[in-house]
């Protein structure tokens, strides 16, 4: 364990935004209490505001993006953060903020970068006089073009989104780090979302923390997860087995046909 417990800070402006959210008018003290934490709630509760804040507060850095203090889009982050303590136990080797339309954004800028280097292996073949000054030019851009080539693959866009989210994953996610996951299961298809179950419970056994929005009944089911659960004005503690998540999701694949008929 990290990060142990958020509290409010006297004198915090209640009527400004993510406080006039019910959720966060009335959010004092959370404390984080399992390595693994789920933030769980129906769209426009808060969950990704207060991860975001949480991030923010424990100064992750933002894979794939800007930095958290330099995004326009974590304004409101970066203003949570300010208002709480944040409470620690030990420091973590690595934090980050990861959501998967940023990775994916990485993972282009990452193909462009190679396909530049071997344009410039191929200009300086072409221009440079001299076969040592040709070697030690051609050389330099091929090191660089095969060392992303040796973490992301020769060709990192022609995977599918759900193979390159989680290899990227697996490059960025490493020991005794504290990570802050936005609904990692958007682009995965059930069997991946085993696959990171298991990568996840990899890290754990390595002393990371984990703090994950999310809406996946599959991903929810992680064992000894502590879930949070926005509702109303509150944040929750629940059993997996009370979540309307994981109810709707189990009344409707054992009879589909009398929830379509509603529709």
């Amino acid at each position: 364990m990290y990060l142990t417990a958020i509290e409010r800070k006297a004198g915090v402006r209640l009527d400004e935004f993510p406080w006039t959210l019910p959720t966060f008018r009335w959010l004092e003290r959370l404390e984080f209490k399992s390595p693994v934490t789920f933030l769980v709630g129906e769209n426009g509760s808060g969950k990704s505001t207060l991860l975001e804040g949480l991030a923010a507060g424990m100064q992750a850095a933002a894979a794939g993006r800007a930095e958290i203090d330099a995004d326009d889009s974590l304004a409101v982050a970066r203003r949570f953060a300010g208002a709480y303590r944040f409470s620690r136990r030990r420091h973590a080797a690595r934090r980050l903020f990861v959501r998967a339309e940023d990775l994916f954004g990485f993972v282009h800028r990452v193909g462009e970068s190679m396909r530049d280097l071997a344009d410039l292996e191929k200009h300086f073949d072409e221009t440079v006089k001299g076969d040592y000054g040709r070697m030690l030019a051609k050389g330099a851009a091929a090191g660089q073009r095969q060392a992303l080539e040796g973490s992301y693959g020769a060709d990192p866009d022609a995977r599918s989104h759900g193979e390159t989210f989680l290899n990227l994953l697996e490059k960025r996610l490493v020991p005794d780090g504290l990570y802050f996951l936005d609904e990692p299961e958007a682009p995965l298809s059930p069997l991946r979302v085993l696959s990171l179950i298991s990568l996840l419970k990899g890290l754990v056994a390595d002393g990371a923390q984990l703090i994950i929005a999310t809406h996946s009944p599959i991903l929810m089911a992680f064992p000894d997860a502590e879930i949070l659960l926005f509702e109303g004005d509150s944040i929750t503690p629940t059993a997996y087995e009370d979540l309307d998540h994981v109810r709707l999701t189990k009344a409707f694949l054992n009879d589909p046909e009398s929830f379509l008929r509603r529709l």
